[in-house]
């Protein structure tokens, strides 16, 4: 590759379910990539990575060999490899599905008729040349996320109990003093002050023994 480079256990609680999906900005909107990540942000989606890559066309067919032997499949490699692409590791809730609405459908014709927003309705011109990529689902999302972004680490998503035993342990008694916090001390700028809170009294933040902190000190 060459590079330019929980369900609330608590019932007064939202329910939290964050998860991850891979976009990829094409050859043929490489160019709009800007635009194309300010709609990502303002669709209330995090920028967990992101990378400027071009792919060989033998890393095309092992990214895309669910669709080997398909008729468009020659094409769709020579066209992914024929120019730097994008990918951007994305996470919000319900990631998957939220990025293929804002996609919209792989056929741009189709796009501009039902979907006139979306990102292939404004950016693409073809049914190969689409503008972007998203992962069918969650199985493909982690691989296509590792293929991208091959030393990340992808934690399996806490899911029913074991999800809301985490979240009464880890997080809830956190939240909960830091939400407590806030309604005694009602700050002017009550999302920044609840931030700086939860990142100061994280107990899951890696702590440095003193008898280190003296040796770098000394």
């Amino acid at each position: 590759m060459k590079e330019n480079s929980v369900e609330i256990g608590e019932a007064d609680l939202p329910g939290i379910f964050v998860e991850r999906t891979l976009a990829l900005i094409k050859p043929d909107a490489i160019d709009k990539a800007d635009e194309i990540e300010d709609m990502i942000l303002r669709s209330g989606f995090t920028i967990l990575q992101k990378r400027k890559l071009q792919l060989s066309p033998e890393q095309c067919s092992d990214f895309y060999t669910e669709h080997y032997g398909q008729p468009f499949f020659p094409s769709l490699t020579a066209f992914m490899s024929s120019g730097p692409i994008m990918a951007l590791s994305l996470a919000r809730r319900q990631a998957i599905t939220t990025w293929k609405d804002l996609m919209g459908p792989g056929n741009c014709t189709k796009a501009r008729e039902t979907h006139p927003q979306s990102l292939r309705a404004k950016f693409g011109t073809s049914g190969l040349r689409n503008a972007v990529h998203g992962s069918e689902t969650s199985s493909a999302a982690e691989r296509e996320i590792r293929f991208m972004f091959s030393s990340t680490v992808i934690e399996p998503i806490p899911r029913g109990e074991a999800a809301t035993d985490y979240l009464n342990r880890c997080i809830n008694p956190t939240l909960l003093t830091g939400l407590t916090e806030l309604c005694k001390t009602k700050p002017a700028d009550p999302f920044t002050w609840l931030a700086e809170y939860l990142i100061q009294n994280n107990p899951n933040k890696p702590q440095i023994s003193e008898e280190i902190a003296d040796e770098y000190a000394t």
